[in-house]
């Protein structure tokens, strides 16, 4: 990124690397809008990803396949209308009934939680402790259906650090998530708050974007640093370890 101040190092034998836009301070916001999959922590099992199909299959009685579907960075309602759209089923045929299949996906996700552990990204915990320590204001905003997000980040252990959330129980489009959880976020800290976004794709980087909103992107997910710079966000970091230990060394 040009003009920005980078750091690269090493730990446990793997290459670490931030990039700052210069004259951004990325502790220095009121509020903190943490993405949960590819951020926070790595869902294992399949078990939310399984309950696209067999919920459709349920409710429609009809298999629905996600092969050729953008999954990272988009939201729950999004992958089932780019699924539909893909499989050429008309929006008569689902919409209606929309409701019922995200009311299966969350009862199916609840009732095979125990087949989904979570593993918790490196520096998260220590990163949520520092942000809160500052006296920073942590929220979460992600694609994930509400019940399902939270559950993900009850079972990760995380659930005390957020005090509120954006989810697409309400929203297809991640930018209007994002607006939604700033909204939540001014509610609380104030109209003037500054709020960042966290999250490991491009998608996060658009949406926060779309609402003046810095981003912090993480490469925990599918998406290299390499690839996150190319969409400019204000600061990108191998991982969230990598971000903190920069901060204590610059």
């Amino acid at each position: 990124m040009p003009g920005s101040r980078n750091n690269q190092g090493t730990s446990g034998g793997e290459t670490s690397q931030v990039t700052i836009q210069p004259g951004f301070a990325w502790d220095d916001c009121d509020a903190y809008l943490f993405d949960i999959d590819g951020t926070l922590l790595h869902a294992k099992g399949g078990v939310h990803i399984d309950a696209f199909s067999s919920s459709v299959l349920e409710v429609l009685g009809q298999p629905l396949e996600l092969e050729g579907v953008r999954v990272h960075g988009n939201t729950d309602t999004g992958i089932l209308r780019d699924a539909f759209r893909g499989a050429a089923i008309a929006n008569e045929v689902w919409e209606p009934r929309l409701e019922e299949i995200l009311e299966r996906m969350r009862e199916t996700v609840m009732r095979r939680r125990e087949h989904m552990p979570v593993a918790i990204y490196p520096g998260v915990v220590e990163t949520l402790a520092y942000l809160k320590g500052k006296g920073k204001l942590l929220g979460v905003a992600t694609g994930n259906l509400e019940q399902i997000g939270w559950l993900k980040i009850e079972i990760g252990g995380l659930r005390d650090w957020f005090s509120f959330g954006g989810f697409s129980d309400r929203f297809v489009a991640r930018a209007e998530m994002i607006g939604y959880a700033a909204a939540q976020a001014r509610l609380v800290a104030g109209e003037s708050a500054t709020v960042c976004v966290v999250g490991d794709t491009p998608s996060d980087i658009e949406a926060a974007r779309a609402n003046s909103l810095p981003t912090i992107a993480v490469a925990t997910g599918i998406f290299s640093c390499k690839q996150l710079l190319e969409h400019s966000p204000e600061v990108c970091a191998s991982s969230l370890e990598a971000l903190l230990a920069y901060s204590g060394d610059s």
